[in-house]
C-alpha cells in the first residue's frame, strides 16, 4: 500500500483532469468574439464552441429583457473550421481514455487496498492507466493550443446567413474553456506521470511467505 501513495494521487488528479475535460467540451466560450454591429447581437459579444454559437439579443422580446440565441453545428458542416472539427473528435477521445485510465487505475488500486500480491494484476493496470492519461492530456492538448492559435490571430469563420454572425469579429479573446482545458491537460500529464512511476515493491512476495 505504501508503493501506491503516488498512484492513488494520479487518481485523484485523473478524475479532476477527466471532469475538467469533459466540461470544457460542453462550454460554449471557447472564444468570444466582439462585434459592431449590434442589430442584432445586441451585447455585441458572441460565444463560439466547439457545438454551437451563442448571444444574447434584445430583438424579440420586450424592452428590459433578453434573450440567448444559439445555433447548433456539426463537424460536416462546411464552414466549421479544421480547429474546431478536430476539437470534436479530439476531445471525445480524450474523454473516452480518461475513462478507461480512470477504471484501470480503479482496478490496480483496488488489487492494492485488498492485498493482493500478484504483479500481473497491479502493475500492468497502473502502467496502462498512465499512458491512457497521456493520451488523453495530449488529445485535450491539440485542440486547445490550435483554438488558442486561432484567438490570437484572429481567424474568422464563414458562418452562414441564417446564423446573423459576422465572418470576422472586430476582435476575439480567449473564452473560458481554454484555460479550463489547460488545467485539464496538466493534470492529466501529472496523473499519467504518477501512474507510469509505480514499482511493484521486490519484497512483496518475501512478505507473504
Amino acid at each position: 500500500v505504501s508503493a501506491s501513495h503516488p498512484q492513488l494521487t494520479a487518481f485523484a488528479l485523473g478524475t479532476v483532469g477527466w471532469i475538467l475535460c469533459t466540461i470544457s467540451m460542453g462550454m460554449v466560450e471557447w472564444r468570444v468574439w466582439h462585434v459592431d454591429n449590434t442589430t442584432i447581437i445586441s451585447s455585441g459579444v458572441a460565444w463560439v464552441g466547439i457545438w454551437k454559437v451563442c448571444f444574447i439579443s434584445y430583438l424579440h422580446v420586450s424592452p428590459g429583457y433578453r434573450e440567448q440565441f444559439c445555433h447548433k453545428f456539426s463537424g460536416y458542416e462546411s464552414f466549421v473550421p479544421q480547429e474546431i472539427y478536430a476539437a470534436q473528435g479530439l476531445l471525445l477521445i480524450a474523454m473516452f481514455m480518461g475513462l478507461l485510465g480512470l477504471a484501470a487505475t480503479i482496478f490496480a488500486l483496488r488489487n492494492v487496498y485488498m492485498g493482493v500480491t500478484h504483479k500481473t494484476l497491479i502493475t500492468p493496470f497502473f502502467l496502462v492507466g498512465g499512458f491512457l492519461y497521456i493520451l488523453a492530456g495530449l488529445c485535450v492538448l491539440i485542440p486547445v493550443s490550435w483554438n488558442f492559435y486561432s484567438v490570437t490571430h484572429n481567424r474568422s469563420i464563414a458562418f452562414p446567413p441564417s446564423y446573423y454572425m459576422p465572418s470576422s469579429p472586430a476582435a476575439q479573446e480567449a473564452g473560458a474553456a481554454i484555460p479550463v482545458g489547460i488545467v485539464a491537460v496538466i493534470l492529466l500529464l501529472l496523473s499519467g506521470t504518477f501512474s507510469l512511476s509505480y514499482r511493484f515493491p521486490g519484497a512483496a512476495n518475501t512478505i507473504t511467505k
